[in-house]
């Protein structure tokens, strides 16, 4: 982003077009330099500069370029409404990141390769479109998250797109969007969630010939209603007209007091008035919770609650660490294994104190 860009993002969580038009933008995508590289660039009066990727190949080049101060305290305090210590997106990228910005126009060489086994779920928005199309989809809803796909989950998107087909759409395709950059370091890593996600269409929990998986790889920030903005406006760019918003999305507990950071409801309300989202129509996520009476899955009836437990992310990934099983019906077998697994192999070898190596993210 260019300074303007980054400041109309910043506070008014939009960017004009050059037709005038706002676009929603909550989130400032930006490039930090350190002291040593902005010295190069200006040293040499360089206009453009080559981004590379890990291995130092040229990807994309940023042309025009503008280096601008990087105000750490008012980006952090404006997208997360608290400059408290503690926040994870903040200590991962942007405390020891430079104090200067740059921007420009930027023209991409090739498409970005992660090469880890999980490019062919990497689509971009112009290839998720384009896919939408093949299937002849009349309508496309999105579900963010961040988790192993439970069969909560599962019941919800299911019975979102009856009420599609019950609204006269003929044809309407979930697109399962899983989050693919940084998320905090107790979340279960992408590989070991994609393998689950596989799972759960193989086991057809999901239907394989509705439903549309790639990952969103954008990074986790844990900004509440102004991060929900940004993952709202991005299913819009892939071609989703409906997204499905839970309570407290994006949200996180307070880094420093033993509460949460944001009010739970004020993500789906702050979607309805957002500028530049009026296209996109929200669906408020039904709570599920497990039926210990029917042992299944099943959305959450008041009138009853001694009949339902909640299983928590936290209470999920316990159970799986200690080889203990879920309720029947919380979860897909072959997902269920997957996750195991994946604890397992963290767990030291016998008559060894060395932990094994973690599944890469």
């Amino acid at each position: 982003m260019r300074e303007t860009e980054f400041l109309q993002a910043l506070h008014f969580n939009a960017v004009r077009g050059a037709d005038g038009s706002l676009v929603n933008m909550s989130v400032p995508i930006v490039l930090a330099l350190d002291d040593a590289q902005r010295r190069a660039i200006q040293a040499s009066a360089a206009t453009s500069v080559a981004l590379v990727d890990a291995h130092d190949r040229p990807v994309a080049v940023l042309r025009d370029i503008e280096i601008y101060k990087h105000n750490k305290e008012e980006r952090i305090a404006r997208t997360w409404g608290t400059a408290a210590r503690g926040l994870p997106y903040v200590e991962e990228a942007i405390t020891n990141a430079g104090d200067w910005l740059i921007g420009g126009d930027l023209e991409v060489i090739e498409p970005i390769k992660y090469n880890d086994g999980l490019d062919q779920y990497r689509l971009s928005p112009a290839q998720l479109r384009e896919e939408f199309a093949r299937r002849n989809a009349d309508a496309v809803f999105a579900f963010q998250l961040r988790n192993p796909v439970h069969n909560g989950h599962a019941l919800l998107m299911t019975d979102t797109r009856r009420r599609l087909l019950e609204m006269g759409y003929k044809n309407p395709v979930l697109l399962l969007h899983p989050l693919g950059g940084f998320t905090k370091a107790d979340d279960v890593p992408l590989s070991v969630r994609m393998k689950q996600h596989e799972k759960v269409l193989e086991e057809g929990v999901l239907n394989p010939e509705s439903t549309v998986v790639a990952i969103f790889p954008s990074p986790m920030h844990y900004a509440g209603p102004t991060e929900v903005q940004w993952h709202a406006k991005a299913r819009i760019n892939a071609g989703a007209n409906f997204y499905i918003v839970g309570r407290d999305p994006a949200g996180m507990g307070h880094p420093t007091e033993k509460r949460d950071l944001y009010d739970a409801d004020h993500g789906k309300k702050v979607l309805s008035m957002a500028p530049g989202l009026e296209r996109l129509n929200i669906l408020p996520f039904k709570v599920a919770a497990y039926d210990t009476k029917h042992n299944k899955m099943n959305f959450f009836d008041p009138s009853r609650k001694e009949d339902f437990l909640f299983i928590s992310g936290t209470k999920m990934r316990s159970l799986a660490k200690n080889r203990e099983s879920p309720p029947d019906g919380f979860m897909c077998p072959g997902g269920w294994k997957v996750l195991v697994e994946y604890y397992d192999s963290l767990a030291p070898p016998e008559g060894s104190s060395k932990l094994r190596e973690a599944v890469a993210a």
